[in-house]
């Protein structure tokens, strides 16, 4: 009977002892799922928080830049910070979301710094994208609807960000250049200046008046409504070429009427000359002989001269004097 009784007891104690250690770790277990829960919900309410922090750190942002008078007209700079401003606070949130779930922060970020630098060195030409778009929304050469020439490309700024800049020429192109050459490039703002000067180069022959020149095409400028009073418009001999002499005629406008008067003023100034009986001399083609041919005697154009009605008579229409040799 001792016999059995040994096994028995010692069975009993087997079973005692593994029911208090399945006792035990179920409540561990149960303390773990209890704290897990605490900071999961926890987690919860940091990361909802965040997400509030960020929209109304960015509609903070985007107030105290709207007073700033260098902001108030500059969407992209505007726009720009606002972002950078909500991503910093989501990037806090997150890390703090991590740590409160247990997760080693340390570790995590020496891993996104080494694919950080495997990433930059595959990336150069986007990276460098990045770095010349930030340096242009820091220095602001242009802004969104200046109109710029880029290397030869003219045209008005849409979009600028981080990546690329974006344009439209005259025909509503779409253009799109990378931030790199952008940066790289000489940049002409055409419209960075609240006023800007024309300048038109017209030809008229030897024979004429230069004064009597001059004074029409000043009086041709000043007439236009959009050309500024100051400075005042100019008009003077800047070169001798071969078959007329060149005057220059300079008029100041706004930025945002110089294509449009310019046109007008050309135009102004070409029916002043016409006005006044100045010529405006054209090209002429001179036959060269070859070999014994003899040089052809090339008639005289007579200079077309204004009727009574403004219109030049078809007997005084200067006459071709090119010939085939």
């Amino acid at each position: 009977m001792s016999n059995l009784v040994t096994p028995l007891t010692e069975a009993v104690a087997a079973g005692q002892k593994a029911a208090a250690v399945d006792a035990a770790m179920i409540a561990k277990l149960t303390d773990m799922a209890g704290d897990f829960a605490i900071n999961l919900s926890i987690a919860v309410i940091i990361l909802a928080i965040t997400v509030f922090i960020s929209k109304w750190a960015a509609g903070v942002t985007r107030r105290a830049l709207s007073r700033v008078r260098g902001f108030r007209h500059d969407p992209t700079v505007l726009s720009f910070a606002v972002q950078v401003v909500r991503v910093v606070v989501l990037v806090v949130g997150f890390i703090a979301v991590l740590q409160r779930l247990g997760v080693q922060t340390t570790s995590i970020i020496a891993v996104l710094g080494a694919a950080s630098l495997a990433v930059g060195l595959a990336l150069q030409g986007t990276l460098s994208n990045v770095a010349a778009g930030v340096m242009l929304l820091i220095l602001r050469p242009y802004r969104v609807g200046d109109v710029i020439d880029v290397g030869g490309r003219v045209g008005t700024v849409q979009r600028l960000d981080l990546f690329l800049t974006q344009m439209a020429d005259a025909n509503n192109v779409k253009i799109v250049v990378p931030n790199s050459k952008v940066f790289g490039d000489t940049i002409l703002n055409l419209s960075g200046q609240r006023t800007r000067r024309m300048e038109l180069k017209i030809g008229v022959g030897y024979g004429e008046n230069l004064n009597s020149a001059r004074d029409a095409l000043v009086a041709a400028a000043s007439a236009h409504e959009k050309v500024l009073p100051e400075p005042a418009p100019w008009a003077g001999v800047t070169n001798l070429l071969d078959s007329s002499v060149e005057m220059t005629l300079q008029a100041w406008t706004k930025s945002e009427d110089y294509w449009q008067t310019k046109a007008d003023v050309l135009q102004a100034a070409k029916e002043a000359l016409d006005a006044a009986d100045i010529e405006i001399p054209f090209p002429h083609q001179v036959a060269v002989p070859y070999g014994d041919d003899e040089i052809p005697e090339a008639p005289v154009a007579p200079r077309a001269r204004k009727g009574r009605t403004g219109d030049a008579s078809p007997a005084d229409a200067p006459t071709d004097t090119a010939s085939e040799g």
